[in-house]
């Protein structure tokens, strides 16, 4: 309490409230003082008055001046004068109002009218101590906490329940320490991804840079065989051609992750997107005997960046591609309402397992039932293009029947028009 205490009068605010407390009551002390001394030069004026009542009395009986001064003056009481003034109503249980001279004033006046003041001062200085007591603890608690937030520790919030400019103030600071609070969070997410999106790489990498080792001391022990130049540069090509797709990938993503691109929104014509998405596809189309069924007519236009909604619909094409066999056929269906437009790819493939489509949208996820090539960045770069566009990108895949990945974008506005 004392250790409180103390503590309170190192604040120059209470100082000052307590020291202009202090004077108000000095003030008021003196005025009730002087009006006490002059209540009692009025009691000395009453009794004088009361005095020269009797003095005057007696002379007028006859009464000589000797015997009128012995006794005014006299301290001396007898059982005759006692029993005279009881005749006349006068004794020690008289109401002071039936003295002429005292009626307008009592001995103890002057104390009981300090008596008020001092009990007033009293309670309001102990309000006033307990006050700054609750207060100083208040402080305390919002310093400790305060000094939570500073390292980090951000689990028991300040008090902003009740009004009061101070109350607004925690609440600032409560808004204040959430910021923080999401900044941290947002700061240790992002080196959880640099940590790991480094680690990927650096396996990613190890393969084709192993093998581009490997190619190279073949190349440099048999430079006198064509042939076996010719056919491990071309593996050296595809190794590179490879380490060149997985950078360009990784540098997408990480881009969409920072927030490092700003989407346009334009109106795209969903024919046109397609036809892009498909070109660097048709050779695989011929080769692999496969075929892609398009809608007979194409007249949708959706508002998308048409460079990046491009690029993630070439990834879920090369995805049907590389997960059905020769002579299967991808079907393109589109599902346009006024709000979104929904462009489902659906190929009859061997599907999805179910243990594997909760992790296909993950990075470099490789499921162990799939010997398909890729390097497993093409699904959550399409996924990540379609959330960073205000879409979705879903999938489905009934066991044995093939896979079905839904994109999800928004609608150009009066685009719509309902199929009669």
């Amino acid at each position: 309490m004392s250790t409180n205490i103390s503590t309170i009068f190192q604040e120059k605010t209470a100082r000052s409230l307590l020291k202009a407390i202090l004077f108000l009551f000095i003030i008021n002390l003196l005025w009730n003082l002087g009006g006490a001394l002059n209540r009692s030069h009025q009691a000395q004026e009453l009794l004088l008055t009361q005095d020269r009542f009797i003095a005057s009395s007696l002379l007028d009986l006859g009464v000589s001046e000797e015997i009128v001064a012995k006794a005014l003056t006299s301290t001396d009481t007898t059982p005759g004068g006692t029993q005279l003034l009881a005749k006349l109503g006068l004794h020690e249980h008289t109401s002071p109002w039936y003295f002429s001279a005292l009626s307008t004033y009592s001995p103890l006046t002057p104390l009981l009218s300090l008596l008020p003041l001092l009990l007033f001062y009293t309670l309001f200085l102990a309000a006033l101590l307990r006050y700054l007591l609750l207060q100083n603890r208040l402080h305390q608690k919002a310093m400790e906490t305060i000094s939570a937030y500073t390292a980090g520790r951000f689990d028991t919030p300040l008090p902003e329940t009740k009004d009061g400019s101070l109350y607004r103030l925690f609440g600032a600071i409560n808004h204040m320490a959430a910021a923080l609070k999401t900044g941290q969070e947002a700061e240790h997410r992002t080196k959880e991804f640099l940590k790991n999106t480094i680690s990927d790489i650096s396996h990613q990498l190890k393969t084709p840079l192993a093998a581009l080792s490997m190619y190279n001391e073949i190349l440099l022990e048999e430079p006198d065989h064509p042939d076996t130049v010719r056919t491990f540069a071309q593996k050296s090509e595809a190794s590179i051609e490879r380490m060149k797709s997985l950078t360009l990938s990784l540098l997408k993503i990480a881009r969409l992750d920072a927030g490092g691109i700003s989407f346009q929104k334009i109106p795209c014509p969903l024919s046109r997107l397609l036809t892009e998405a498909l070109d660097p596809l048709s050779w695989r189309l011929t080769l692999e005997k496969k075929q892609i069924l398009l809608p007979t007519t194409l007249t949708e236009t959706i508002c998308c960046d048409p460079t990046w909604t491009t690029e993630a619909l070439g990834n879920l094409l090369k995805n049907a591609l590389d997960h059905t066999s020769e002579g299967d056929q991808i079907t393109i269906h589109i599902e346009q309402g006024p709000l979104e437009t929904r462009i489902h790819i659906t190929d009859n493939g061997s599907g999805i397992p179910p243990s594997d489509l909760y992790h296909i949208f993950k990075r470099f996820y490789r499921s162990p039932a799939t010997h398909t090539p890729g390097i497993g960045l093409g699904l959550p770069l399409a996924k990540a293009i379609a959330e960073g566009q205000g879409g979705t990108l879903t999938a489905q895949s009934p066991p044995g029947s093939g896979a079905t990945f839904t994109l999800t974008l928004p609608t150009m506005p009066g685009s719509h028009h309902p199929k009669a």
